[in-house]
């Protein structure tokens, strides 16, 4: 009892001091975003605030166009995510519940779109949405986020479809189901834990994007937040408190939506390993 009781105490205690080194970054972050620029200049950056700038994030927000690029951020997110994971699922469930000669060779190609360098498909991918002239344009970087996401996706929907017994399959058969049927009424329903890995891995991934942003959007009405950080950064010099504020601002979307999603998180990507 006394051994495992140490056990837990250690156990905790390595969690706790994890945390905070993890958490650490954060603190340092808040601490520059609430100080005046002479303050961050005048003291270590783990020094408390000689006074709390509040407005700082109000700057940010109004000065630095925080809003327009948390919009269009938002808006790419609430298109691609959900268009995404709906072609993931219907191809996940081609390869796992309906029978055709070369569905492994096929998941194998998928795969291969994550085996492919992203800086590698820069210059035919510029080629290509300038012939189809959807460079600069929202369906273009639909285009481009959803090719890159798609085999990821399709790899954790598969796993876990896999989990799902094909007896349901066999009594909603009897019962008069159709493929698409089974897909809404039966995959989907049970496949929650891992939609909602996805949800949070996908927004997470397509919110935070930089370089696929950076060279295929160029109309400043249209950037994203990670290119609106760009605009704390001058010629000679960088604002670090309004750049820290933005961060923060930035990041709280994230945060909501791991904390609408994330006790389904466990479960989706351990059955979805599992498969």
């Amino acid at each position: 009892m006394r051994i495992s009781s140490t056990r837990k105490v250690v156990h905790y205690a390595v969690l706790i001091i994890l945390a905070i080194l993890f958490l650490l970054p954060l603190v340092f972050i808040f601490f520059t975003a609430v100080k005046s620029n002479a303050d961050l200049a005048s003291k270590p950056i783990y020094a408390f605030p000689a006074k709390i700038h509040w407005e700082n994030f109000v700057k940010a927000w109004d000065q630095g166009k925080m809003s327009m690029y948390m919009k269009n951020t938002l808006f790419i997110c609430l298109v691609k995510v959900p268009l995404g994971i709906l072609i993931e699922a219907l191809a996940a469930f081609a390869l796992t519940r309906l029978k055709f000669r070369w569905s492994i060779p096929m998941f194998s190609f998928f795969l291969i779109g994550m085996m492919i360098p992203m800086q590698a498909t820069l210059v035919p991918l510029n080629m290509l949405l300038n012939a189809i002239h959807l460079k600069g344009t929202y369906p273009g970087i639909f285009l481009i986020y959803l090719g890159f996401g798609i085999p990821f996706g399709i790899m954790i929907l598969r796993g876990f479809f896999r989990t799902i017994p094909k007896e349901l399959d066999e009594a909603a058969l009897i019962d008069g189901c159709s493929d698409m049927g089974k897909f809404l009424r039966i995959i989907l329903p049970l496949s929650m834990p891992a939609i909602a890995t996805l949800i949070i891995f996908d927004f997470m991934a397509t919110w935070n994007e930089f370089l696929l942003a950076q060279i295929f959007i160029s109309d400043q009405s249209m950037r994203t937040i990670t290119l609106g950080l760009l605009a704390f950064r001058g010629d000679w010099s960088t604002d670090y408190t309004l750049m820290s504020a933005a961060v923060l601002i930035s990041v709280l979307p994230v945060m909501i939506v791991y904390l609408l999603f994330q006790k389904y998180f466990v479960n989706g990507l351990a059955g979805s390993v599992k498969g």
